[in-house]
């Protein structure tokens, strides 16, 4: 694991890192910022899985996380959303696929199988490098996300339901078997079969069997995806019936960006600390 920088805020520390990743065949980037409470005992970790485009460095540089993350004592773990490098292949006029756009999902299509394994990056290796590297207890783990990213974290936390102890979203995609912005990546991904595609949608999940105790979602009522991207009555009709908590709140004027994500990040924070 390489040092990139690391940062004093707030008595803790906010790091970038790379290292080289066997999962995904390509040197990848992550953030963590270890709260002050780390320099005595282990502390919680909570996962953030950025949209569609982002990097590390969107919630880093705009999520303001770190002053109640030190308070609360939180480990923030923030991946890259995506395998790159110059051999990792790209669509450089299509910024729905390809680098920036992983999907948090393993590719079966070639030629995107060979670097685009999301999904065991996130579950596995990180993981693993993450509880070697830092004073984390990897026994309390939450994970949240934006738009791409909730989708990541709840079809993950759906999978996972013996890990992680809690989970959250700023405007998700709840199922990409139906988003417009998402279908085109998985067909390319994951091949025609809809049917593969299902691991991957958190509305499908719930309707095959999956559980997990209760979401938190956050979502502006300007959000441009919305209606066509988004649609989160679709979570709501899925978990009716189901032994699954939603708290669903929609907010007006508030549209996709980190304006919107930082005005109710310490309510998500707070949330996943009174779980973990």
């Amino acid at each position: 694991m390489k040092i990139l920088f690391q940062n004093t805020a707030f008595g803790g520390m906010q790091g970038v890192f790379a290292h080289e990743s066997t999962t995904c065949k390509t040197e990848m980037t992550f953030a963590v910022f270890v709260p002050p409470q780390a320099i005595v005992e282990k502390r919680p970790v909570l996962w953030y899985l950025s949209g569609i485009t982002c990097t590390h460095a969107n919630v880093m540089e705009k999520g303001e996380y770190r002053r109640l993350a030190a308070e609360l004592g939180l480990i923030i773990v923030c991946p890259d959303t995506s395998p790159r490098g110059n051999d990792v292949p790209d669509e450089l006029t299509n910024w729905k696929m390809g680098k920036g756009a992983g999907m948090y999902l393993n590719a079966t299509e070639t030629p995107w199988s060979e670097h685009f394994q999301m999904y065991s990056y996130i579950t596995e290796e990180l993981p693993a490098l993450i509880g070697e590297q830092f004073r984390a207890d990897m026994d309390r783990q939450g994970i949240f996300g934006h738009s791409m990213g909730g989708h990541g974290a709840m079809t993950i936390a759906l999978k996972h339901p013996e890990r992680f102890k809690s989970c959250s979203a700023f405007a998700p995609i709840v199922s990409p078997l139906k988003a417009d912005w998402t279908q085109d990546a998985f067909e390319k991904y994951l091949g025609p079969d809809r049917a593969a595609w299902r691991q991957y949608d958190a509305c499908a999940l719930i309707e095959d069997g999956a559980r997990f105790p209760e979401f938190l979602v956050d979502q502006g009522k300007a959000d441009s995806f919305l209606e066509t991207g988004l649609m989160p009555w679709l979570l709501e009709d899925a978990i009716k019936d189901k032994d699954i908590g939603l708290t669903l709140r929609q907010h007006e004027r508030y549209d996709h960006s980190y304006y919107f994500i930082s005005s109710f990040m310490d309510d998500h924070l707070r949330w996943h600390a009174d779980r973990l």
